[in-house]
């Protein structure tokens, strides 16, 4: 392959990665959007998407784009994007069951002179270690003689509006040079923002995780010093605000650390790091901070409902939002769900509600039963996200539905500053 105009594409995987790239892709040039979800290809086919990235206008206007979730589908293409989640699992280890399922699939229908590049977020070294081999394996082909494999990490933001796939600059890598102009040029014909070609694959791996390492353990930051100043009594949001004064301080806010990258990432990272003997100290500190604030809200409600006189053993207590952020339905490694858990442990009944949500979603991925619609009064409620909605009628909803002496506890700081809160 001499040229992108050579290049037959698919992409593996239609979650919020793989859809935008592939709607992206499919503006220009003929494009095999791949999932194994079979329901979500059926929609997806009918201009449905649920992540809400994509509207209808932005798939109908993708008019190389085509839908598939039978792997035949794979035969013809001599470029295979692969965009599939990269988990942990209970015991926080890379759960790498996915992209060797990809590779696996890939490695199938893999030919002579074809590419396959990378987007999941991986530790350095997982590509070449880790997923050629699959690769090799099923393909009967050899790495760098017969195919070849490049890495570009997804820096998509679900729900950001602003910061799109085209406007965010993007990494590239390949297995040789040739191959890494060839994925430089590739991603450049559609990312506006331009395009960064690193040193190496293990370079790109290693850049992408600790992007997201490197948030992590300033939140965690925050995080603590929110518990500091919450026992010295001082508002942890009017000392950044001060501090922030300075040209130089980085200004991040306290918080519940979820979603498919921060909350995930910094263990693929440590987990790579002791493979080779090193063991991680600031960065497991800061993942075991962040991993504990769920518990750690759930108890200073409970204590201040204490301090009112509220028996958390059979209260009810609201809790607005699931999301790991606002205004999207992305529930990946949602930190809400370990605050409802504890108020669960002491007693409490949980109604959570959240219009961003499906129902069944919400029970299938996290176990939390979803109300339709809040009908009640509480003993404490608790603005765990910040959905526009949540925003705009923080106060009637306090008004509407809380108890006397309610406990409201502003995770996100959206409550009007003339009402009592509580919050980080």
């Amino acid at each position: 392959m001499k040229n992108i105009d050579d290049i037959k594409l698919a992409v593996i995987g239609l979650g919020y990665v793989g859809l935008p790239l592939a709607a992206e892709f499919g503006k220009t040039r003929p494009v095999i959007g791949f999932d194994i979800d079979k329901n979500r290809i059926s929609r997806l086919s009918k201009g449905i998407d649920d992540t809400q990235e994509i509207s209808k206008k932005d798939l109908s206007d993708s008019n190389g784009l085509s839908f598939s979730s039978d792997s035949n589908s794979l035969k013809d293409p001599n470029v295979y994007i692969v965009t599939v989640p990269t988990p942990i699992d209970n015991f926080k280890k890379p759960d790498l069951t996915p992209l060797y399922k990809a590779s696996e699939t890939v490695g199938n229908f893999l030919k002579k002179g074809d590419i396959v590049i990378y987007e999941s977020t991986v530790y350095p070294g997982c590509i070449e270690d880790d997923c050629v081999p699959v690769l090799e394996k099923f393909s009967n082909l050899k790495f760098n003689v017969d195919f070849f494999v490049g890495y570009s990490p997804e820096r998509i933001n679900p729900g950001d509006k602003e910061h799109r796939l085209v406007n965010i600059m993007k990494v590239t890598s390949g297995s040789t040079e040739d191959v890494a102009d060839i994925v430089d040029s590739l991603y450049k014909s559609i990312i506006i923002a331009g395009t960064f070609k690193a040193n190496s694959i293990k370079v790109a791996e290693a850049a992408k995780v600790i992007e997201n390492t490197q948030r992590d353990v300033n939140i965690a930051l925050i995080n603590e010093l929110s518990m500091i100043f919450n026992k010295l009594d001082i508002d942890t949001h009017d000392v950044l605000e001060a501090a922030s004064t300075k040209w130089n301080f980085l200004s991040f806010k306290p918080g519940l650390v979820g979603g498919h990258c921060i909350g995930v990432d910094p263990y693929y990272l440590t987990h790579k790091a002791q493979s080779v003997g090193y063991h991680p100290e600031i960065v497991l500190a800061g993942r075991r901070i962040n991993d504990g604030m769920g518990e750690y809200i759930a108890k200073q409600v409970i204590l201040e409902m204490s301090k009112r006189g509220s028996l958390v053993l059979d209260s009810k207590i609201l809790v607005l939002g699931l999301t790991f952020k606002e205004n999207c339905p992305d529930l990946r490694n949602s930190k809400v769900v370990d605050v409802i858990s504890e108020l669960q442990n002491h007693g409490a009944i949980i109604d959570t509600y959240d219009p961003w949500v499906d129902k069944d979603d919400a029970k299938n991925h996290l176990g939390v039963d979803l109300i339709e619609s809040i009908n009640d009064k509480y003993s404490a409620i608790i603005f765990a996200v910040a959905h526009k909605h949540f925003q705009s009628e923080a106060e009637n909803i306090i008004n509407q539905f809380a108890e006397k002496n309610c406990v409201v506890y502003d995770l996100k700081r959206i409550v009007p500053k003339h009402i009592k809160t509580i919050s980080l």
